[in-house]
């Protein structure tokens, strides 16, 4: 027999898999926008400026493969806790929002102004660039925030 504290515990761990799978999807879908509309549609930059062009589309594969992974992975995690009746849609929303987020906060910040791998244009004043680049991922990674937040209170 399953006591209480098991049954919640199991619950915790569901829940938890639902969200991890969510951020994993996030991030991924993230990434794909990313490389999709800012490196290969607006060609505006790739992962890695600072080699050779050769260099720049190998990172930008790269970083495809590891978005592709990242899906992947998180549609286990969500397969998973659906095939065992534990899929728990609210925490998996909150992670699409705060893998979302994250990817978009910590492109503009780390990568953007930290490592200096690429920035969003080149030969433009940044400011604009990077006040809407940063925002849009703190306003995304709020929004799942909130919604965990939110959960965790039910």
């Amino acid at each position: 027999m399953t006591t209480p504290n098991t049954t919640a515990h199991r619950q915790v761990a569901y829940s938890s898999r639902s969200f991890w799978g969510g951020l994993l999807v996030g991030v991924a879908v993230m990434a794909g926008i990313d490389e999709i509309v800012f490196h290969q549609i607006l060609a505006w930059h790739h992962f890695y400026d600072l080699g050779t062009s050769a260099v720049a589309l190998v990172s930008d594969g790269l970083l495809h493969a590891a978005g592709l992974l990242a899906i992947v992975a998180g549609f286990v995690l969500l397969l998973d806790a659906h095939r065992r009746g534990r899929a728990w849609s609210a925490a998996a929303w909150a992670g699409v929002f705060v893998g979302l987020g994250a990817f978009q906060l910590w492109d503009g910040t780390v990568h953007h102004k930290v490592l200096g791998l690429h920035q969003v244009r080149y030969d433009v004043d940044l400011v604009p660039y990077d006040v809407a680049w940063i925002a849009s991922g703190a306003l995304l990674l709020c929004v799942g925030l909130g919604l965990l937040v939110r959960l965790v209170r039910r």
